[in-house]
């Protein structure tokens, strides 16, 4: 059987703990092994073979594992549940103190109190959610 023949099989070999396992390393490693593939169909030697499996597969780990690492750290990170809630707007809608009070926030009643023990915000007034804490949100 023709070395280039192997290289394929070596390439296929590779794919599949790439499928199994996603780790893209084992991606990278089989296109090394398609392009040793090409190298051997075009008469290289094994010697040549081997460096072009190992240049390209060492390239691409080099090179695009840290491209992938920059792209994934910069993914928009979704605020989903009370994290939503955090930085949003509210309207008073019972006088919120330290104590207590109730607040419209995304279209629902919330019980609220004010970060500040002394502040106080009458009806009607818009108010920042802070944070939320238990069923409650806290406002300034």
């Amino acid at each position: 059987m023709d070395p280039w023949v192997w290289w394929l099989i070596a390439a296929v070999g590779l794919g599949i703990p790439l499928v199994l396992t996603a780790m893209p390393e084992f991606g990278m490693f089989a296109v090394g092994a398609v392009v040793a593939a090409v190298a051997a169909a075009l008469g290289g030697g094994t010697v040549t073979q081997v460096l072009v499996f190992v240049i390209v597969s060492v390239a691409l780990i080099a090179v695009v594992r840290p491209i992938a690492a920059r792209h994934r750290e910069q993914r928009p990170q979704l605020a989903s549940g009370i994290d939503a809630l955090r930085g949003r707007q509210a309207v008073v809608l019972e006088r919120v103190d330290g104590n207590g009070g109730r607040i419209k926030l995304a279209g629902e009643i919330w019980s609220a109190r004010t970060l500040d023990a002394d502040q106080v915000c009458d009806v009607g007034q818009q108010v920042d959610v802070v944070e939320i804490d238990g069923a409650t949100a806290v406002v300034i």
